[in-house]
């Protein structure tokens, strides 16, 4: 495996980890249960899953009101990608 397919790799997995987070966080919301600690749904957006967290946001509804998670998942993603960018192709 080559470190290009490893990072992409990395990238998808840390996306569904973050995506499916953002789903349970959001299900035990509704039903009052234990939540996932919002420096832990940071944490898997910035090691990579920035692409997956924003997507859980706008399909469950989740976390959208807060500024802090529209704006940091924003900034990590854009950083992300360029990073992903340069990497692939300099």
């Amino acid at each position: 495996m080559s470190i290009e397919q490893a990072l992409c790799f990395w990238l998808l997995f840390m996306s569904l980890v973050s995506f499916l987070a953002m789903g349970a966080d959001k299900r035990r919301a509704k039903k009052g249960a234990w939540r996932t600690p919002e420096k832990r749904l940071f944490l898997f957006a910035a090691l990579g899953g920035a692409p997956g967290a924003l997507l859980g946001m706008y399909v469950f509804h989740h976390k959208t009101k807060h500024w802090y998670f529209v704006v940091g998942f924003w900034a990590l993603f854009l950083l992300q990608a360029a990073a992903a960018v340069y990497f692939l192709f300099f």
